[in-house]
């Protein structure tokens, strides 16, 4: 993915690593992110560089990606590497074996501490081969669990999940959530109402459930497509601390009061209301997070009347207190 040099932005190096036998839609899907984030924001590039242990691949769905850089003999500090996953069954195994076992070899010696893994689908088996995954929560497709549980029997290998974030190693179940991971990365890297703007571009869910990993709250009650909605959840998100009313959200929408209340409720799935306090405790926890205000001031740039109100709405939407979001070095 060829990128115009930019000095102001922060460059991430993207390496995306393609087996024989690719597929397609685990590198489509997550690079096709990556390039509608670089569209999306100014703080950050990233530069996708497309490598593999052959010049020319053929996909999953026999189409041949030519003119593939060779695997590197370094990465930069800072890189992510994205392991697409491959085809289980294939006609000429013993040449692929060998070519896998030539991308392991490589993966163990080049992702070092500050190298961000990142594997799609069946990807995680080529880490687990390199002994990457080694200690770590990882997950795999749901085909592949048993293969990744033998190939690093060290590793917390966790099924049905979307994907699992330990560290500096991300692992995605299997080809769509290969673009739930990535979306989820922007919006570490960047900030969610990036992600937020590339997953309707993309028409594509924030999914979430109880078992899934916990995506950022800033994200919550966005799993829907109506624009009036997410036009209003916008406004909110950006000035959560504002003293909102059911009148000027529903101007924004071009609804009625009660039309968008029915709207809101029926489609982000809480209430006006509750959505803009839980606005205004992720706020509060990222203040938290961040600086060393006392409560009250905390409070006061949150949106709420007073601490008190502060915490008792935190509390209808976090079991641990305030304070846990406060880091060791802010506590000492």
């Amino acid at each position: 993915m060829t990128v115009a040099p930019c000095p102001d932005r922060r460059t991430i190096p993207v390496y995306v690593v393609l087996p024989p036998h690719t597929l397609l839609m685990d590198v489509a899907g997550p690079v096709e992110v990556l390039r509608y984030a670089n569209v999306e924001q100014e703080e950050i590039l990233f530069d996708c560089r497309f490598v593999a242990a052959r010049a020319e691949q053929t996909t999953s769905i026999g189409l041949v990606l030519a003119n593939l850089e060779p695997l590197p003999e370094r990465l930069p500090d800072g890189a992510y590497v994205v392991i697409s996953g491959s085809m289980g069954a294939v006609p000429d195994p013993s040449s692929v074996a060998a070519e896998r076992a030539e991308i392991a070899r490589w993966l163990a010696r080049v992702v070092m501490p500050g190298i961000t893994l990142v594997t799609i689908c069946s990807g995680a088996l080529l880490a687990a081969s390199a002994g990457l995954l080694d200690c770590h929560a990882c997950t795999t497709h749901a085909d592949c669990i048993d293969d990744l549980s033998r190939l690093a029997p060290t590793a917390q290998v966790l099924e049905n999940r979307l994907f699992v974030e330990d560290g500096e190693r991300f692992t995605s179940a299997g080809i769509s959530t290969g673009i739930d991971l990535m979306l989820h990365i922007v919006s570490k890297l960047t900030a969610a109402p990036v992600a937020l703007a590339i997953a309707r571009t993309m028409v594509i869910y924030m999914r979430r459930s109880g078992a899934d990993p916990q995506l950022s709250p800033w994200l919550s009650g966005r799993n829907h497509l109506h624009p009036a909605i997410h036009r209003i959840q916008d406004a909110i998100m950006s000035d959560p601390a504002r003293d909102w009313t059911l009148s000027q959200l529903a101007d924004l929408g071009h609804l009625s009061e009660r039309h968008m209340t029915r709207l809101f409720r029926e489609h982000a799935g809480l209430s006006v209301i509750a959505y803009v306090n839980l606005m205004r405790v992720t706020l509060a926890r990222d203040i938290l997070s961040h600086s060393r205000l006392d409560m009250e001031t905390v409070a006061e740039r949150a949106g709420f009347s007073s601490p008190r109100h502060l915490r008792r709405i935190w509390a209808q939407h976090n079991t641990l207190p305030p304070s846990h979001y406060r880091t060791s070095d802010q506590r000492n």
